[in-house]
């Protein structure tokens, strides 16, 4: 099925959990510690998995999707909180971009966000995806979908004043911890992808006290976006 698999990562539990119940003709396999399933769903051939959080296991979940999977194309689901000070929880965000706002060498000029010597630190989602994700999104929760970019960084970000810094700076919609070492890895192999989040927390310094409360609430909505995207497939 080389060309034809889809990759489809989740870092937590909660955010594979709806897609892995209703994989088909599973099959399992263990590499660095992580566990991929492979199967069908929606009559068509994925490799699901749950990277574990933070931007390295993203990377190294992603660059053995690539390699040892030859996924043709990689959806990243779960959860994130909202930088847009517009968005609510359960609104999701469909990544145009993605950044790693914790990468900071401005001690020697680069601004921060860039990776030093590198041509490229904003990674640009693919086209058909965005435009596959927005009309799912249309579909299954009209008027709570936005295009923006996503913000990743090893950090759980809950003090307001890093919040308004992170969307005045570098005008993001979101911040997670692993879309962006997935959209690195998938610009470094030629590879298209997409991030969708749902929020399950606002911009409003309270992400600490809610992110338990809706985080399950928040996943289902990104699988809901995620499953209609595939049955279009």
């Amino acid at each position: 099925m080389a060309g034809k698999t889809i990759g489809i990562i989740g870092a937590m539990k909660e955010e594979i959990q709806l897609i892995l119940e209703q994989l088909k003709e599973v099959a399992t396999e263990k590499h660095a510690g992580i566990t991929y399933y492979f199967g069908t769903y929606q009559n068509k051939q994925i490799v699901l998995t749950q990277s574990g959080v933070g931007k390295v296991n993203a990377a190294v979940c992603t660059q053995i999707l690539i390699d040892r999977y030859a996924v043709s194309k990689i959806v990243f689901t779960g959860v994130a909180g909202a930088l847009d000070p517009r968005l609510n929880i359960g609104d999701i965000v469909i990544s145009s971009s993605s950044v790693q706002h914790d990468m900071d060498v401005r001690a020697l000029g680069f601004p921060r966000g860039t990776i030093p010597f590198q041509e490229v630190s904003e990674f640009v989602s693919d086209g058909q995806l965005i435009t596959l994700a927005v009309e799912a999104g249309q579909s299954v929760y009209p008027d709570h979908c936005i295009v923006g970019k996503v913000l990743s960084g090893d950090q759980f970000i809950a003090d307001r004043s890093i919040v308004k810094m992170l969307y005045e700076e570098f005008e993001g919609a979101c911040t997670e911890m692993e879309g962006a070492a997935v959209a690195q890895v998938c610009y470094m192999n030629d590879i298209p992808h997409v991030i969708i989040r749902s929020m399950s927390d606002k911009a409003d310094g309270s992400a600490h006290v809610v992110y338990d409360q809706f985080v399950v609430e928040a996943a289902n909505r990104s699988y809901a976006i995620v499953n209609e995207m595939i049955q279009r497939m």
